[in-house]
């Protein structure tokens, strides 16, 4: 079973929300630990042995397996490992978001967005000579970029959320949803 500590926080400074590859890089890796991997997860907390060899198992082919699990190691394996690393992911989003909010006094583009700007207000087109002269891509801050980022990974984690408490509610025969179990685990493991 994966530990939760193999998708433990990094420091959430403003230079890791901006190292892009770092942030995708690190919400790989941790749904790929978990998530991407619920199957085996989910697999591992079977005993099978647990109620001893009958040999008239092998009597009949059996196309797929739908063993329950044991409801507390279920409930182990969500509050232990699921719940806490996809907490560490929404901590992580919400952190990069309000730096995605807030003003970015160490952007490196700025005057360079800047000046480009101010030649583009002083530019005179004619567009009869040519129509696509008019046309001017400003440079994205990197706020921006951050905040589109941060969209689409929460777009991301909310179908893999799904795809995997669909996992765990066949296994463990649970009944509420991703969002209603998450908020409860919120409630009963607030520091």
């Amino acid at each position: 079973m994966s530990q939760a500590s193999s998708t433990a926080a990094p420091a959430l400074t403003p230079r890791f929300c901006f190292d892009e590859r770092l942030l995708r890089d690190f919400l790989r890796l941790s749904r790929s630990t978990i998530d991407d991997s619920i199957t085996q997860n989910l697999n591992a907390l079977i005993t099978p042995a647990q109620e001893g060899f009958d040999p008239s198992s092998t009597a009949v082919r059996r196309a797929e397996s739908r063993s329950q699990i044991n409801p507390a190691d279920c409930q182990s394996f969500k509050d232990n490992v699921l719940f806490p690393s996809w907490q560490t992911r929404s901590d992580v989003l919400t952190y990069c978001a309000g730096v995605a909010t807030s003003p970015d006094p160490d952007d490196p583009d700025l005057i360079l967005r800047q000046t480009e700007s101010a030649r583009d207000r002083e530019r005179e087109v004619d567009e009869r000579l040519d129509p696509y002269s008019a046309r001017f891509f400003p440079r994205e801050a990197r706020t921006e970029s951050l905040a589109n980022l941060i969209r689409n990974e929460r777009t991301i984690e909310e179908i893999i959320r799904a795809r995997t408490w669909g996992m765990v509610s066949e296994k463990c025969s649970v009944s509420s949803t991703w969002e209603e179990a998450l908020n409860s685990w919120r409630h009963s493991h607030q520091k």
